[in-house]
């Protein structure tokens, strides 16, 4: 692929609101040394898309405008750089391109370091695929990572979102026994989908008893996607030496008590977590639960779409146009 191709892709411009969400033809991009091009099939669509677009993140990210959004997607490979020697041309991926220098997966087309890809998992669909790698790595991180859970360990989902009913499966994968905690009776049926042992909704349930029956001698650990009602219920059955995680950017950040460590912790793409996570979903039946798919035309109808309550992930369906010269 050479410079004079053009690709459709999201494009911002400034901070603000859905209005600043727009479809342009741009230059596509070309892989260096390292990295891969991916033709994008879909794009995950996330609360941090969301939250960079607004100017929520630009303290910790500044960005430099104009810039592509979408933090994960799938597609195949398109063309790579030398010194790749993980993928070739054809093959299926997913990946993480958050604040990618090159431009995210709202884009026909995207070129990224090859450690920061993995083929995608047989049993998953591509609009699956392309929801995984942000939810995927953060819940593998805080479950296996942070908080260590192994068989028969008693863990705690609380928040049952794009994040929470991975970690769910992810840690039914490791034998622990789990319970979730959401918002809404449609969470607890998805918590339940996911495998979870018991769940029970913090707007209508009694969460301190439903955790008192489920761990008498005490939680092992609480992994918390979000704060909310029930947390500190959740926080003060976890046995001594327990620990509660969350991902950075919970707010406000989860506090742990005498004997429970409270830890922040980000979920970083690597070449082991990504094998890490495929050999876990591979192992089994897996689900990631998109809730709605949107075309790229559509994508600021996906961000009010996000930004209301639902279950899993929203994604964008990129299209099959085919990358065009300059006119």
């Amino acid at each position: 692929m050479n410079k004079s191709k053009t690709m459709r892709a999201v494009t911002i411009d400034k901070y603000g609101g859905k209005e600043v969400l727009q479809v342009n033809k741009i230059p596509a991009p070309e892989p260096g040394p390292g990295e891969v091009l991916i033709k994008v099939e879909a794009a995950g669509v996330g609360v941090w898309d969301a939250m960079i677009r607004e100017g929520r993140m630009k303290e910790m990210f500044p960005l430099k405008f104009p810039v592509v959004l979408g933090a994960d997607g799938a597609g195949s490979i398109e063309a790579v750089g030398s010194g790749v020697r993980n993928f070739k041309v054809g093959d299926k991926v997913y990946g993480s391109g958050f604040m990618n220098p090159k431009g995210g997966f709202y884009a026909e087309y995207i070129a990224l370091a090859e450690e920061l890809v993995a083929p995608v998992p047989k049993r998953l669909r591509p609009f699956e695929a392309a929801a995984l790698a942000i939810p995927g790595l953060t819940a593998l991180h805080g479950v296996d990572g942070v908080l260590k859970i192994k068989s028969g360990d008693s863990l705690l989902v609380f928040g049952v979102g794009s994040v929470g009913h991975v970690a769910i499966q992810l840690a039914k994968r490791l034998k622990a026994r789990v319970m979730a905690v959401a918002s809404a009776d449609d969470g607890v049926a998805l918590a339940k989908a996911a495998g979870a042992d018991e769940a029970v909704s913090s707007s209508t349930g009694d969460v301190a008893g439903a955790v008192r029956r489920f761990a008498p001698e005490g939680l092992s650990a609480v992994l918390a996607t979000v704060n909310g009602k029930g947390l500190e219920e959740a926080i003060a059955a976890i046995r001594q030496g327990g620990k509660v995680a969350y991902p950075t950017g919970v707010n406000p950040p989860p506090q742990g008590r005498l004997g429970v460590e409270a830890v922040a912790y980000n979920g970083e793409p690597d070449r082991a977590s990504f094998d890490k996570l495929n050999a876990l979903i591979g192992s089994g039946p897996f689900e990631v639960h998109v809730d709605q798919v949107f075309p790229l035309n559509d994508v600021a109808a996906a961000h009010a779409a996000m930004q209301r309550h639902h279950l899993g992930r929203m994604a964008l369906e990129i299209g099959s146009e085919s990358v065009a010269a300059h006119s």
